[in-house]
């Protein structure tokens, strides 16, 4: 019995609220309904874009492309370029091309021309860009580079020594055979032979 009371207390207090809240909403001007909206995005329409310039690697996979600060090969290496491997490019001077590469100085390195395929155009001629700084200047320390130098020392030559004059003998030559005294010997051999003659006829003489 007294659960019945309470809910019978119960209704008779929500029903004053229901009536409450029917009259609220039938009154107008009480409840101004709100017309709900939702909001609109600009979504951005995706069109492609032209890529511009840019070159491919070629050559021998083996042998990547070196990535220079400068348009030289005595320029400073910052990093290699695959082959494969694809990069948007500037320009080029000389035998080089510039590329955007990521660690160079400035995001650009320069690449061989001849190991590279151009895309998108023709490639720029570039002006000449700055001399590189060297980082570290190489110094040779002197105490160090006078342990390597040889110096020559002079050798003296073998003396010479002049041999004594060579003696050549002569001989007075003959101008005819001549007896002691001075006189030829012919006439020496005419007189005796005359001298011998004569005295052979003078023997026949007194035999006769």
């Amino acid at each position: 019995m007294p659960a019945d009371k309470k809910n019978v207390s119960m209704k008779f207090a929500i029903l004053p609220a229901l009536i409450l809240v029917i009259v609220l909403v039938s009154l107008p001007g009480v409840i101004t309904p709100v017309a709900g909206q939702f909001p609109t995005l600009a979504i951005p329409t995706v069109t492609g874009t032209p890529r511009g310039l840019w070159v491919r690697a070629i050559g021998q996979p083996e042998i990547p492309l070196n990535v220079r600060s400068g348009p030289s090969a005595t320029s400073s290496q910052v990093g290699v370029f695959l082959v494969g491997q694809e990069a948007k490019a500037f320009g080029y001077y000389g035998s080089y091309v510039q590329i955007e590469y990521a660690g160079a100085p400035g995001d650009r390195g320069w690449v061989v021309m001849d190991r590279v395929e151009v895309f998108g155009g023709t490639l720029p001629m570039m002006q000449a860009p700055p001399t590189e700084t060297p980082s570290i200047t190489k110094t040779i320390d002197p105490t160090l580079a006078a342990q390597f130098i040889i110096t020559a020392q002079p050798s003296r030559l073998p003396t010479f020594t002049e041999p004594p004059a060579l003696m050549i003998p002569t001989y007075q030559a003959e101008t005819g055979g001549t007896a002691t005294g001075g006189i030829p010997i012919g006439y020496v051999i005419i007189t005796l032979a005359g001298l011998g003659f004569f005295l052979s006829l003078i023997a026949i003489l007194r035999r006769g």
